[in-house]
C-alpha cells in the first residue's frame, strides 16, 4: 500500500488528479519554486506549487481506501490513524487566505469526522509569509471509514488580477496500518 495517498501533491503533473471545486479569478495554476516574490521550500525535492488567484480557488481529491487496497474489516476494527499534512505560503508583496478541510467519509460519502482549522490570513506587512505546515492525525473515529476527502485553497486579499493568492504544495494523506 502506498505511503502518501494524495496523487500529484506538488503540481509536478499540472492539475492532474485534482477536482477543481472553486476556480475563480484567473483560476488555479502551477508555478516553479520559489516563484515571483516567493519563498524557497525547506524540502529541496519540492520544486513546484499550486497557486491561487484573486477569487476563491479550491481543489479536492477524494481517496477511495478500498480501491487503494485497504480491507474494510481492518478499517473498521483497527481504525488506523489517518495523518494529513499540507504546506502553504504567501508572497512578499500581497496577502492571502488559506483554507483546508479534510473529511473522513463512510461508504455513502457521509462525514464521519472532519478537520477544518480556522482560515489563515497571511499578510507580508504584518509578518512572515514563508512556507508553513499544518498537520492533523485522526484517531478513534469509529467504524465505517471508506473515503477521505482532502480539499484546500484560498485567494489573495487585495483582489489583484493574476496569481497573487495562497500557494500550496506537499499535500499528504497517510493511513497507518
Amino acid at each position: 500500500m502506498p505511503g502518501n495517498l494524495i496523487k500529484n501533491p506538488n503540481g509536478d503533473e499540472g492539475l492532474e488528479h485534482w477536482d477543481l471545486t472553486e476556480n475563480g479569478g484567473n483560476q488555479w495554476r502551477v508555478e516553479d519554486m520559489p516563484g515571483d516574490c516567493g519563498y524557497a521550500h525547506n524540502d529541496e525535492f519540492i520544486t513546484k506549487y499550486f497557486c491561487t488567484s484573486f477569487q476563491l480557488c479550491k481543489k479536492r481529491q477524494v481517496i477511495d481506501l478500498l480501491a487503494e487496497g485497504y480491507e474494510p474489516d481492518n478499517l473498521d476494527i483497527a481504525q488506523p490513524a489517518v495523518t494529513v499534512e499540507d504546506w502553504y505560503s504567501g508572497r512578499t508583496d500581497c496577502g492571502c487566505i488559506y483554507e483546508l478541510t479534510v473529511s473522513l467519509l463512510d461508504e455513502s460519502h457521509e462525514v464521519i469526522t472532519e478537520f477544518k482549522p480556522d482560515e489563515v490570513t497571511l499578510d507580508p506587512d504584518d509578518g512572515d509569509c514563508s512556507w508553513r505546515n499544518v498537520s492533523h492525525t485522526f484517531t478513534d473515529y469509529g467504524p465505517g471509514l471508506r473515503f477521505i476527502s482532502f480539499e484546500h485553497g484560498g485567494q489573495d486579499t487585495k483582489y489583484w488580477q493574476g496569481w497573487f493568492g495562497v500557494r500550496v504544495t506537499g499535500s499528504s494523506v497517510t493511513v497507518d496500518v
